[in-house]
């Protein structure tokens, strides 16, 4: 049995956000020391009805909490509601510690939003930045989100990852029956889950293609794995593998015209290329020994992948011109399901360390492991599109939850889902506006 979703229509999106049932939870379990006070008022309504469909400042406020980066300013402690510069008065924000401040005006027409905003520094008493950012009314919370992004960006130097979104896979256990899978997507910070996909049958290995307008995934709906892609704009569905075996791990190319898979059908799981213009194939790795997981470095000249061909699951890294395999990782005796940064030096990868699985990134310049959690059974890392902070599937109080931690294991955050458990999480690079 399952259930496809064909179109994300506006009116879709809606009716499907309000039913979703494995909507995440934020909860920040640790930050940096001395996190940036920021005031973030609550923007002005200048639009029909009395207020806006959305709380603009709350949402950038929690996304700035989030960052670990930042301490907002609590509500009622602020001494004024200034909208506009005019209406500043910097000796009430001095009184109540904040470095900056963030004021902005939401307004619509004609079923479009615009966002204004100024963001200024307190001590100095003046503007740091400010713009607009505008979009369909029904998609206020990506615009917030967008707004989020240009303030971390100005304050920290990185670009922001808050107007992304994420795949996972929600399960709901049916005592004495078949639980059920929902291939979900969400914002950024969990929420609006739109379920892509329900099942019987186990789905696996969600993954995004480089411009965020396609889908890869594994389900068992037909008894046994096989790879499909689907398009989110459209909802149409393709099923790319039906081989006997294996079928698995999906991961695009950084051009999006190839996908890495691992496949069976040979023999024992190897690594293929699949042209999706053509569906042709061509098989990459030839062992023995079980080579899986695949991923692409940014240049799209060589992939990342597993293997235990020397004993015990380690990285290998094959180059796609000259055919040459290298092993890369040494430390320990397991590591698996490497995912590398855009920066193509960091690779966040599933580490084994006294007898328990860690998230841990690997630095592929000074060749050293730095360990980035501390909970149990942590898997399937998917790392950020700005490099900064790593999602990953572990178990917290019995449960299968999302949890995020950044690259240099400063701040973490629980994202567990209201009900069931959540896995397989996939962050999307960033999206066209």
């Amino acid at each position: 049995m399952k259930r496809l979703i064909l179109a994300l229509a506006p009116l879709l999106l809606a009716l499907l956000a309000q039913t979703a049932r494995a909507e995440l939870t934020i909860e920040i379990t640790q930050g940096i020391d001395n996190p940036t006070p920021i005031a973030v008022v609550p923007f002005a309504w200048q639009g029909s009805g009395g207020t806006a469909s959305e709380d603009i400042a709350a949402i950038i406020d929690s996304d700035l909490a989030r960052s670990g980066q930042f301490s907002p300013v609590d509500r009622a402690d602020m001494l004024g509601r200034p909208s506009r510069e005019q209406d500043i008065f910097y000796r009430d924000w001095r009184a109540i510690s904040a470095e900056y401040l963030l004021i902005g005006r939401a307004s619509t027409s004609a079923g479009e939003m615009r966002i204004e905003y100024e963001l200024y520094d307190v001590v100095r008493q003046a503007s740091v930045a400010g713009a607009a950012v505008t979009g369909p009314e029904n998609e206020a919370r990506m615009l917030a989100h967008r707004v989020a992004d240009a303030v971390y960006e100005k304050l920290t130097g990185i670009p922001g990852a808050f107007a992304t979104r994420l795949l996972y896979v929600a399960v709901t256990h049916v005592p004495g029956g078949k639980d059920y899978y929902r291939l979900t997507l969400a914002d950024s910070d969990g929420a609006r889950p739109i379920v892509l996909l329900e099942s019987r049958e186990p789905v696996l290995a969600p993954g995004w293609s480089p411009d965020g307008t396609q889908i890869t995934y594994v389900s068992f709906e037909t008894g046994r794995p096989a790879i499909y892609r689907q398009n989110l704009m459209t909802g149409a569905r393709e099923q790319l593998t039906n081989f006997k075996g294996l079928n698995g791990a999906p991961a695009w190319s950084p051009d999006g015209r190839m996908l890495a898979m691992v496949l069976s059908k040979d023999g024992s799981p190897d690594i293929y290329l699949m042209n999706l213009a053509t569906k042709e194939l061509t098989r990459v790795t030839r062992h023995y020994a079980i080579d899986t997981e695949p991923t692409w470095m940014p240049d799209g000249r060589s992939l990342l992948f597993t293997s235990d061909r020397g004993g015990r699951p380690q990285i290998y890294r094959y180059d796609l011109r000259t055919g040459n395999t290298e092993r890369v990782t040494f430390e320990g005796n397991y590591n698996a399901r490497a995912r590398v940064a855009q920066d193509g030096r960091n690779v966040v990868l599933v580490h084994q360390q006294s007898g328990r699985f860690h998230i841990a990134v690997y630095d592929l310049v000074s060749k050293r492991m730095q360990v980035l959690t501390s909970t149990e059974l942590d898997e399937s890392p998917s790392i950020a599109p700005n490099g900064s902070m790593v999602l990953y599937a572990t178990k917290y109080q019995g449960r299968g939850i999302l949890a995020a931690v950044s690259v240099d294991g400063g701040v973490k955050f629980r994202l567990p889902a209201r009900e069931g458990d959540v896995r397989e999480p996939a962050w999307s690079p960033y999206m066209s506006r």
